[in-house]
């Protein structure tokens, strides 16, 4: 190695240089990793065709690399989880070696929108082409399994034949749009914000002029005061607001992301018009396209740019460079009154008629339940239901003669409407079972929880939030939950490696929004995690202050009483 002129026997230290953070609108074209490059190589989009002429025919073997783990995630496909790789081998393993030969496949469900004749198809093709599966996600879509290459174009067929798509469902892209699933029904609605997010779907879906983003890109639009489509960890969002001159629009947040490294939105502080949205949208999308960080993939998601400019910078280039024009200064959102957002329950529709919000446990369903709630619906309601961010459902448009009727038949198939506040509270992401980023266990995990907090602590009635997630990605949004639970291994007291949790604790969106506190060295075995709740759910009740939430309390309460 060559020595420096100041310092003749001294190494010289070798330069690392990169060209930008590759943003497009600042001339760094070149892709900078094998995502940028297969990207570049082809749209993704276009990997629709060769999947039904070619893959679907020849089968599994045949498939590009590039698209099987790339660009078929642009129509809502990636391979799941090989059975019977530990989470140990997790992160050592090569991705081919994780892949199964079948697939996940994500139908979005944009608004959570769904009419019954819709959900039957759901279910018809869960059972005959999915085995049976076909969770709700916490982003209002509906996730299958087990999906063979041979078989997709029959599904897209079948979904596509009632309005239904997979198309950037998944990948680089604007992923799916959620929604108020009370919009255009609610009594207290402060503005129905379907019409901005049908054009927004109208201009956006299947376009190719957004199809190459430099991550995924999360949307949330709601006029409702509860604040149901928790805005604050999207790239984009767009709440319901009162304009003291202008009436009823939307105030504009812009940045929020979890995974490994979370931040919430930030207000930009400008009110925009029911009209105005898909414009405003636009915008704030091609901007991410245009200035997004593309030569580190852990730092391409849109927070990261908002963080680097901050609000008054971003909202600038947003009109100046996009908009063309000044967008209206407006108010922050009113904080909701309640803790719970989820709809659960039976609740005064606007026309008189009411809808009856149910849950499922962690969001797990199958084809043949869906097919039955679609019956219920069609017998007690108009025709439609609805899926929201909490992994739960509602049934539209009931008279106040079918409601009670309505309830036990949903509590026939186990989908309570007066569920307890753990059924309520516990979210849990895909896991281990089919996850190839996953450590731990978590549906089924999720679901023994419940009963067995049920059964400890039955009169416990405080609203409070419980999320499972299998590895560090925060798909089921710990770091905002009362008690959020990420996916590790962890030695146990035999000394033996086993799944288990890191615990962050107090973390909320809407009332007071942030990211729960990781006591140092907290971890639970998986087999100890219904003693711990039952421990810290205890003590909260012990000490808290008339009226005091989890979240405050756990905030001030020492870490031995957090243990």
């Amino acid at each position: 190695m060559a020595a420096s002129p100041q310092n003749p026997t001294a190494p010289r230290r070798k330069v690392s240089r990169h060209r930008g953070e590759g943003q497009w609108a600042v001339g760094h074209l070149t892709p900078l990793n094998g995502n940028e490059q297969f990207k570049k190589d082809d749209d993704g989009l276009n990997v629709r065709t060769r999947i039904e002429t070619i893959y679907s025919k020849r089968g599994f073997d045949s498939i590009d690399p590039n698209d099987l783990r790339g660009r078929m995630r642009w129509w809502g496909l990636y391979t799941q989880r090989k059975p019977g790789i530990d989470g140990g081998k997790t992160a050592i393993l090569e991705p081919e070696e994780l892949d199964d030969r079948y697939f996940m496949m994500r139908v979005r469900i944009d608004g959570g929108r769904l009419t019954t004749r819709q959900l039957r198809v759901i279910g018809e093709v869960s059972q005959e082409f999915a085995r049976g599966t076909a969770d709700i996600t916490d982003r209002q879509n509906i996730q299958y399994h087990w999906i063979r290459i041979e078989d997709v174009p029959e599904i897209w067929n079948r979904l596509e034949a009632v309005g239904l798509s997979t198309v950037t469902a998944c990948g680089d892209t604007p992923r799916v749009m959620v929604g108020s699933p009370v919009a255009g029904i609610a009594e207290d609605e402060i503005v129905d914000a379907t019409p901005a997010l049908e054009e927004m779907q109208r201009r956006v879906l299947g376009n190719k002029a957004y199809s190459n983003l430099p991550r995924k890109f999360k949307t949330a639009i709601s006029g409702s005061p509860l604040l149901d489509v928790v805005h604050e960890i999207n790239d984009v969002a767009f709440v319901g607001v009162r304009h003291p001159e202008h009436g009823p629009g939307f105030d504009l947040w812009v940045g929020g992301g979890l995974s490994t490294n979370p931040k919430l939105g930030v207000r930009l502080g400008a009110w925009v018009p029911l009209e105005e949205v898909p414009d405003v949208y636009e915008g704030v999308l091609s901007i991410f396209r245009d200035y997004g960080y593309r030569r580190l993939r852990n730092r391409a998601r849109l927070k990261f740019l908002v963080a680097d400019w901050g609000a008054e910078r971003f909202r600038q280039v947003l009109e100046d460079e996009y908009l063309k024009r000044k967008l209206v200064d407006g108010p922050a959102p009113e904080e909701p009154v309640q803790q719970w957002r989820d709809h659960v329950g039976v609740h005064r529709q606007k026309d008189g008629r009411h809808y009856v919000g149910f849950a499922p446990r962690v969001g797990r369903v199958d084809g043949a339940t869906l097919t039955k709630i679609a019956e219920l619906a069609e017998a007690h309601g108009s025709g439609r239901v609805r899926t929201t961010v909490e992994q739960k459902m509602i049934i539209l448009d009931v008279e106040e003669g079918q409601v009670d009727s309505l309830v036990a038949g949903l509590e026939s198939l186990d989908l309570t409407a007066r569920p307890s506040t753990f059924r309520r509270g516990t979210m849990a992401c895909t896991g281990i079972e089919f996850c190839k980023l996953a450590i731990v266990e978590t549906k089924a995990r999720g679901a023994t929880l419940i009963d067995e907090l049920e059964r400890r602590l039955p009169d416990f009635d405080e609203p409070i939030s419980i999320n499972l997630n299998g590895c560090p990605n925060a798909c089921a949004r710990i770091q905002v939950a009362d008690i959020g639970l990420k996916g590790q291994l962890v030695v146990d007291d035999r000394g033996e490696q086993v799944e288990g949790y890191q615990v962050h604790l107090g973390g909320a969106l809407g009332l007071e929004p942030g990211f729960g506190r990781k006591v140092r060295g907290l971890k639970v075995t998986a087999r100890e995690l219904p003693d711990y709740i039952e421990r810290v759910l205890t003590r909260y009740q012990e000490q808290r202050e008339d009226g005091e939430r989890f979240a405050t309390w756990a905030a001030r309460a020492s870490e031995e009483e957090l243990s």
